[in-house]
């Protein structure tokens, strides 16, 4: 297949329309349209190092713009698929069992709002089953009794953006899951009294990038294999004997 002609089914799919004002998404480098593409990668962020491991043939798909400009032909796909209906956020909470029932952030159309009838520590304990109890982070409640009516969640960066934690409180949301808790906002949560559960931004990310890479797989315009590449965490946990 050509690159060009990928592109244009990407944009059918997971139309850049969607996407937030200046977000960088689309395809990244020199004029690929009349690349022949062997492979699809679909990466969640791509650095240097990966850069020089793929062949001739290959398209990455990203989920987070890369920061250097990459020699192999790479398109991004960001906020346009956590926005879209069956996109990041909807695949979150399909992975947790969770049921939409309205956007949370409405201007935007990032997260959404689930309803529950979960405990606080029935789903802190299936959020700790799914991701990790490592990258779990509670702030803010001590009743693991509470029914927790309505979630919040947004895939990614949701508890970086002090926006968010004050919707979250103006929506009477009962617990708001999501990644990239600033100490300033975990502050801003207990001044608030808004419960937060904080799990890694990549991992939280995970469901849907697997979730993209089925939708490529099925899509009968798409006759080239795909596949997903899950590096982990960007970090490195130090053990004490280090």
């Amino acid at each position: 297949m050509y690159a060009n002609d990928i592109f244009n089914i990407l944009d059918e799919i997971v139309p850049r329309k969607y996407a937030l004002k200046g977000d960088k998404i689309g395809y990244f480098g020199k004029n690929y349209d009349n690349s022949q593409i062997k492979r699809i990668k679909v990466i969640m962020d791509l650095l240097p190092e990966d850069d020089l491991m793929f062949e001739k043939g290959d398209l990455v798909i990203a989920h987070h713009p890369p920061l250097f400009m990459p020699k192999t032909p790479t398109y991004v796909i960001h906020s346009n698929w956590d926005i879209i209906d069956g996109g990041a956020n909807d695949s979150l909470a399909y992975y947790l069992g969770l049921k939409p029932i309205s956007i949370f952030h409405k201007k935007t159309g990032i997260g959404r709002i689930c309803s529950s009838i979960k405990t606080l520590d029935e789903f802190l304990a299936l959020v700790c089953y799914k991701f990790g109890p490592e990258n779990v982070r509670l702030v803010n409640d001590n009743n693991f009794d509470k029914i927790l009516r309505k979630i919040a969640i947004v895939s990614g960066y949701g508890l970086s953006n002090k926006e968010f934690i004050k919707l979250a409180k103006d929506r009477s949301i009962d617990a708001f899951l999501s990644g990239d808790l600033n100490h300033s906002n975990a502050i801003l949560a207990k001044k608030l009294d808004v419960t937060l559960i904080d799990v890694s931004h990549h991992i939280i990310e995970v469901p849907g990038l697997f979730a993209l890479t089925e939708l490529l797989k099925n899509n009968e315009k798409i006759d080239v294999p795909v596949e997903m590449i899950d590096k982990g965490v960007p970090w490195k946990y130090i053990s004490a004997d280090f």
